[in-house]
């Protein structure tokens, strides 16, 4: 179980790109605390943009579901108070860690989020024989629920939390260690497991 909270993140967007304009059309973000979800932000986004037809085929977020959405700005600002002074996880970070700064540039918010731990780093660590750790080959292995073709902000960020559940375990049990806290989990990331195992025990 995860020793301390920390915040799962899944963002749902126009595009790839957030430096080419891509803008966030759906967040999720989940607390979570030993191996249980203890709270949710979850929200439409009002992006006041297009979205590509591809986009909502593959997302289901059509345009007039964003346009009724609550605006940017304001949902920006609501998420940053929401994490607070919690370490976000998110599979693939970079992406949605770009997109998080993209916006609070966008609407002039400062915030103090460190970089984010990716759990899809942490799986390949655990995991390095899986061809692929897309969260629903992840699923599929550790035996977690999971949509095919879902592709919404709350079913990737579930089953993002779950996995990390499962991750803990693991970590907790291939070094003997008492408790698993975010900053282990940021020094599996970081170190060769020899050097994790050589810090736990000194």
């Amino acid at each position: 179980m995860l020793a301390d909270s920390a915040i799962v993140l899944d963002f749902e967007t126009t595009g790839l790109y957030c430096d080419q304009g891509d803008r966030v059309t759906e967040i999720a973000a989940l607390r979570v605390r030993g191996n249980c979800i203890v709270e949710r932000f979850e929200t439409l986004v009002n992006c006041g943009i297009r979205i590509p037809s591809y986009i909502s085929k593959f997302t289901g977020i059509t345009q007039s579901m964003v346009d009724a959405a609550p605006q940017a700005s304001g949902v920006f600002r609501a998420l940053l108070e929401f994490i607070g002074a919690d370490t976000v996880i998110a599979h693939n970070a970079g992406f949605d860690q770009g997109f998080l700064d993209s916006e609070c540039r966008r609407w002039g918010l400062r915030h103090q989020v460190p970089e984010f731990i990716c759990s899809l780093q942490i799986a390949r660590r655990l995991l390095p024989e899986m061809k692929s750790h897309a969260l629903g080959c992840l699923a599929s292995r550790l035996g977690i629920p999971f949509t095919p073709g879902a592709h919404r902000a709350a079913v990737d960020a579930t089953v993002t939390a779950n996995v990390l559940f499962r991750a803990v375990d693991m970590v907790k049990s291939r070094f003997a260690l008492p408790a698993v806290d975010v900053h282990t989990l940021r020094r599996f990331v970081g170190f060769e497991t020899a050097e994790l195992a050589m810090a736990n025990a000194a």
